[in-house]
């Protein structure tokens, strides 16, 4: 009953004509809100989807690292064993370590190109459990032997040594550092050195572009002296990501407690933190949009109890209590929230569906992978606004509902 009397408020005639303008302005400023916050929500949705791809293509769906230090050892036996757990596609083993690549340069140019790197050896299973491979922007994705090695650098890597990886014909050179103490006299004597060519280079994001080179297994693990059975990791692909979790469970059932066996998302725990925590920041910065939208509101409705005072009154003489007269003001303020955010809502919605259709807004420059700002439209997101649409309407319209309530009840006035 009380959303009948607060439809037809809505709808009738006032006698003061600044309450149906103050009323669609509060409309109006409530659905520009409902779509900016769901436009900008869906764009975050689109960059955090476009990230976590790209992490993907370099983070395995499973690794398996020591718990503490820098290395694991594990036998043929304990292989067997995880590679015959149901779920896993296939699994990969690494040695990863810091390296120092220099390009000594040639007779026409004495300058020498060296940079830090993170060297992570390779075996053949390791395309079979990320993309890498996909993500060649130069020559083959090729490791090489033990014997004759090659290196796949990061682009980044690539431009810091002076080089065209695809077409490199003299030889870099690695050093790596050895077992033992370090001797502080002449450093170098401490490091393996030993002389690399290159097969091609990769790009996917900087962080890996700049950071990383990989190359054969054996070839690092000869260069560290290194058992044959120790690695850094273990990176494991299931076969569909529902097997995720119940996979790791069984590894570690499987390896013990020294064994640390993480998913994707624990792999990248701070990265994912951050952009949870950057989307409520950017929900929470835009919702003050709504928050001015109410403002609007409170005028309309305070204006609109002023105008229906006699009503009011009458209603009271027929028997309506002070909660129902504050119910029906209420409801006119979720009315006029209702209509102002189904409107946002839809209008968001097109907005989304022409920009991932057509590309309408693009991003300026050429430093991004894409050219076009991003949308992935969630249904959490407008359930979300609809919900804090609601909430905000409703604290605002409590201010004038119970003003109403709290009126005396005259049916005439002297």
């Amino acid at each position: 009953m009380n959303f009948l009397f607060a439809w037809r408020y809505f709808k009738a005639k006032k006698t003061t004509n600044a309450i149906n303008i103050i009323a669609w302005i509060s409309i109006v400023a409530i659905a520009i809100g409902t779509t900016s916050l769901i436009l900008v929500l869906s764009v975050f949705n689109g960059f955090e989807g476009l990230v976590k791809s790209l992490y993907s293509s370099f983070y395995p769906d499973l690794r398996i690292s020591p718990v503490a230090g820098k290395q694991i050892t594990l036998s043929e036996e304990q292989l067997s064993r995880i590679r015959a757990v149901k779920g896993i596609r296939a699994v990969s083993l690494v040695v990863e370590e810091r390296a120092l690549l220099q390009n000594k340069g040639n007779e026409a140019d004495t300058a020498d190109y060296q940079s830090v790197i993170y060297l992570k050896g390779v075996d053949s299973s390791y395309t079979a459990v990320n993309s890498v491979a996909d993500h060649m922007v130069s020559g083959e994705f090729r490791t090489g032997t033990s014997d004759q090695p090659l290196l796949v650098l990061g682009a980044g890597i690539e431009n810091a040594v002076g080089i065209q990886a695809d077409r490199n014909v003299r030889p870099l050179a690695i050093y790596m550092p050895r077992k033992g103490e370090v001797n502080l006299a002449d450093p170098f004597t401490s490091l393996s050195a030993e002389a690399v060519n290159t097969s091609g280079s990769f790009v996917i994001q900087q962080d890996f572009d700049n950071k990383y080179a990989l190359t054969n297994l054996a070839f690092v693990q000869r260069m560290l002296a290194m058992d044959p059975h120790t690695f850094s990791a273990a990176e494991i692909a299931v076969t569909a990501p529902g097997e995720t979790a119940r996979a790791a469970g069984e590894i570690k059932k499987l390896l013990g407690d020294r064994y640390l066996v993480q998913d994707r998302f624990e792999q990248n725990a701070s990265l994912y933190s951050v952009m949870r925590v950057e989307k409520w920041i950017i929900y929470a910065i835009l919702s003050l949009i709504l928050v001015v939208a109410a403002f609007n509101m409170v005028g309309a409705l305070t204006m609109l109890v002023l105008e229906k005072k006699a009503d009011i009154s009458v209603l009271h003489a027929l028997g309506a209590d002070r909660s129902f007269i504050q119910k029906i003001f209420l409801s006119e303020g979720l009315l006029l929230a209702t209509i102002g955010g189904g409107a946002g809502m839809l209008l968001a919605f097109v907005l989304g569906f022409l920009q991932t259709r057509y590309k309408l807004v693009p991003l300026q420059g050429n430093t991004f992978m894409i050219d076009y700002f991003p949308v992935r439209m969630v249904p959490g997101d407008f359930l979300l606004v609809g919900v804090t649409v609601l909430v905000i309407a409703l604290i605002a319209a409590l201010i004038p509902a119970r003003k109403a309530a709290r009126q005396q009840f005259i049916l005439r006035e002297e």
